[in-house]
């Protein structure tokens, strides 16, 4: 059995031949149903519309998660360790019973902040043969970075990635140019106010917003704009850029 993880950016224009081609030579590709309108699955299914139209795509519905934002941090990652068995679980379940050749289309890149290869690492281990491919896809702060027409790092400097989670730590240990992904409604920016910040959301998927300035004086449109392109797509994901003024 043989399975593909396919970063495929926001959408269909970001989806490199590489992985057009992949994907034309499988015989389904397998996704996380999370609602009845899902937005997100309606996106994946116009990449393979795009790019492989004969091929169909085999829904799995998402486990629940506990997404409580007073988890720890030993709570949250046993939270997700949890979500993370109970998807392994069922999409062992789907390619045994269908073998052949299954593909996961993954936003973004699989190596940054997906856990893809994780979940197919414990389909292995609960016995099931196959043998995987991952192929890279346009990272969120890629796109960030482009649109806002920027540099994540000014010259000779590094660049902090962590999550939204995590931002109040990472200042706490000195750093002082951070991008932040995975990040909840209603995230305390009061650690960066006095910041610049480079945000955006849905980027290049329905629901496209940005925002740039001084944290502290755009925070209130950043929250504007994280509900409205949630509104437009049904669903959103944003990711930002803080640097020390």
């Amino acid at each position: 059995m043989k399975v593909w993880i396919l970063g495929i950016g926001m959408g269909p224009q970001h989806v490199t031949p590489e992985v057009a081609d992949a994907l034309q030579t499988v015989d389904y590709v397998l996704a996380a149903e999370k609602s009845d309108a899902d937005g997100l699955l309606a996106l994946r299914r116009a990449v393979v519309d795009a790019y492989a139209g004969s091929v169909p795509i085999v829904t799995v519905a998402d486990p629940a998660r506990d997404r409580s934002p007073e988890l720890t941090g030993t709570g949250y990652t046993r939270a997700v360790a949890d979500w993370h068995a109970a998807r392994a679980a069922r999409y062992a379940r789907v390619l045994r019973a269908r073998g052949g050749t299954a593909a996961f289309l993954v936003w973004g890149d699989p190596a940054l902040y997906d856990s893809t290869i994780r979940i197919v690492e414990r389909v292995k281990a609960l016995g099931v043969q196959l043998d995987y491919d991952v192929l890279p896809g346009i990272s969120a702060p890629q796109l960030l970075a482009a649109r806002h027409r920027i540099v994540l790092h000014e010259v000779g400097r590094p660049v902090h990635i962590t999550t939204g989670r995590r931002l109040s730590e990472a200042v706490t240990a000195g750093q002082d140019n951070i991008v932040a992904m995975l990040n909840p409604d209603g995230l305390d920016l009061s650690a960066v106010a006095d910041w610049t910040i480079w945000w955006g959301a849905n980027l290049g998927a329905a629901g496209e917003r940005l925002v740039s300035g001084r944290v502290s004086d755009v925070v209130d449109k950043i929250a504007a704009a994280r509900h409205a392109a949630k509104a437009e797509a049904g669903w959103v994901m944003d990711v930002f850029l803080v640097r020390r003024t």
